[in-house]
């Protein structure tokens, strides 16, 4: 666990120096707690407390654990920025298994239980950046008062992004967001819709000037009951990023998919705005991974960890509140054991053997 104390010692610290508990070490049981299912300050505290003889095997503890009204208040206080940056120092070795063309997706959730009345659910919400292939956020910033494109390009600004590709829905297909990717190297691949009524005007243009014979990639799925097809095709968008100012338009992209459910068949066609100029079949893939960042990070963090129904509420509390859940997430998928997701999180709350072979895994990994 010296690890995250030696993270956290960049983790400014905004309280007197006669604070009683140490930053480190309260960030420490904070983090633990919420990886096995704590949702609250009051729930961390009592985790501590049940859990201290653990947490004695790698912390001092001089005045045992803090109250609830010390998570709270520390919690409040903290940079939700620098907590998300220590816990990437913790996972910089995951993070170096980035490969040359990986996706990563850019997405915000709504925080919909920190809001108080009066407030919209886009409020507060939480940016990340998702290394789909990985399953791992590699950045985090809070959006609030709903500006999740400046926190967007706050991310990016985080993270490395040279030969990787950049998924993003329409908010994100803008001239600020491609210039900030163009800048790193990287790539993109960003959903149109009307928001550049004009761009989505030319690629539906430049679709129905293709030949018969064009290349086209298709893929079929079926489970859960439904049986799903998309294809997917691409073409140039020659001269149209000079046309538009849109800096590095290459391509365009399109997929249509039908949706088969219990006889009902819907459909729908998608664009998208390319840096590149893929075959269709990564296009395909492309798409479908950036859908990693809501199955495999929103779903998961509102299933696993409840957070649509948390209600912190106050000062910094609901952003750092949800770095540790994501990072929570992060950790527990290092556990190599066979069991889901779900029952890993609920045997480290009540095995305490598992939960010190996960504590364990992370400084020896």
């Amino acid at each position: 666990m010296h690890i995250f104390l030696s993270a956290f010692d960049d983790v400014p610290d905004p309280r007197a120096e006669n604070a009683r508990h140490d930053l480190g070490e309260l960030l420490v049981i904070a983090f633990v707690s919420v990886l096995c299912g704590a949702t609250s300050c009051a729930e961390m505290s009592a985790f501590g407390r049940a859990k201290e003889n653990i947490f004695r095997d790698f912390l001092k503890l001089k005045h045992a654990i803090p109250s609830h009204d010390t998570f709270s208040l520390v919690l409040g206080m903290i940079d939700p920025k620098a907590l998300d940056a220590a816990f990437g120092q913790v996972l910089a070795d995951v993070s170096a298994l980035l490969r040359e063309g990986d996706v990563i997706a850019i997405d915000g959730k709504s925080l919909r239980g920190a809001r108080d009345k009066g407030e919209s659910a886009r409020t507060r919400m939480m940016v990340s950046a998702y290394a789909s292939r990985l399953r791992l956020t590699l950045a985090s910033v809070t959006a609030d008062g709903g500006t999740e494109l400046d926190a967007a390009l706050e991310v990016l600004g985080l993270i490395a992004l040279k030969g990787k590709v950049v998924t993003a829905d329409a908010l994100h297909c803008n001239r600020r967001t491609v210039a900030a990717i163009n800048a790193q190297g990287g790539d993109w691949c960003l959903a149109q819709k009307a928001n550049q009524d004009s761009l989505l005007s030319d690629a539906r243009a430049c679709f129905g000037k293709v030949n018969k014979d064009h290349p086209v990639a298709r893929v079929e799925e079926t489970g859960h009951g439904r049986k799903e097809t998309r294809t997917g095709m691409v073409v140039s968008a020659k001269g149209l990023a000079e046309h538009h100012e849109f800096p590095g338009l290459k391509a365009f992209g399109r997929i249509e998919a039908t949706r088969e459910i219990a006889g009902s068949v819907t459909s729908e066609t998608r664009f998208f705005a390319l840096s590149w100029m893929p075959t269709p079949e990564v296009l395909l893939e492309t798409v479908r991974a950036h859908w990693a960042i809501e199955n495999a990070l929103h779903w998961q963090l509102d299933v696993s960890f409840r957070e649509d129904a948390a209600r912190n509420r106050k000062d910094n509390g609901p952003g750092n509140i949800a770095v540790l859940r994501r990072r929570a997430l992060d950790v527990v998928r290092r556990d190599t054991s066979k069991s889901s997701l779900s029952i890993k999180l609920k045997r480290a709350g009540w095995d305490d053997d598992f939960l010190r072979s996960v504590l364990n895994g992370l400084v020896e990994t």
